[in-house]
């Protein structure tokens, strides 16, 4: 399946919020297990790159706020990372011939290990290969996401008053775009009637927030000192 993903235009030592729906507003997550296999994949193909600040995955649509550290690495050191999560997913599964079917992920893969891959494709390599289980599992072919996945810079906003472009200050904690982007990011269950409290829903990092729920995907501390 050749899916061509936008290309967003990412930067070192920022915030963006990223975000993505479905072809038509599509569903991308039926069960539990289409979310769980999606959270997998976050953690294996973003994390390599940067810190994951907040998250929403809805039945249709999902929402990153990401800190980008670095827009490029080396696929050895992209293809040891996914390495090392699949086979945590598996053993979480219980399944067995872990290692002989990493392995074979491993003689498939034909580019240079010491060429680089960025972000963008990376975002591309998640969304791919999450449709392909998808399609999979449904019985069904073609993009399961827009092509256009966007990104919004998180330190430039508009100011209120005059519409002029104003420059927060490189990772300054009480930088309100932040703290209303994690806001916004947790309020859309509630919002869309889906939960009656945000911190009721399985599928976002407001649990982790909350202090109910302790996941090793998200960078909590860079997230509170934000909220400040």
């Amino acid at each position: 399946m050749k899916v061509k993903l936008i290309r967003m235009d990412f930067y070192p030592t920022q915030l963006f919020h990223i975000y993505n729906q479905g072809n038509n507003r599509e569903t991308l997550f039926y069960g539990h297990h289409n979310f769980h296999y999606f959270l997998w994949k976050m953690k294996g193909h973003l994390l390599p790159f940067g810190d994951l600040v907040a998250y929403c995955l809805m039945p249709n649509h999902f929402h990153w706020l990401f800190y980008v550290r670095s827009i490029e690495i080396t696929r050895k050191e992209y293809w040891s990372h996914l390495d090392e999560i699949e086979f945590k997913r598996r053993t979480a599964k219980g399944e067995t011939n872990i290692w002989e079917s990493i392995q074979s992920r491993k003689r498939k893969r034909v580019a240079d290990p010491n060429d680089n891959i960025t972000l963008n494709s990376a975002i591309g390599d998640l969304q791919r290969g999450y449709t392909r289980a998808f399609n999979k599992e449904r019985g069904r072919t073609g993009s399961l996401f827009r092509q256009r996945c966007k990104a919004k810079d998180g330190w430039l906003h508009l100011e209120k008053n005059g519409g002029k472009i104003r420059e927060v200050d490189k990772f300054k904690l009480n930088n309100d775009y932040a703290r209303k982007c994690i806001n916004y990011i947790h309020l859309n269950p509630e919002v869309a009637n889906l939960v009656v409290r945000a911190t009721d829903y399985t599928y976002s990092s407001a649990k982790d927030y909350a202090g109910l729920r302790k996941g090793t995907l998200l960078n909590l501390e860079m997230g509170r000192k934000l909220l400040k």
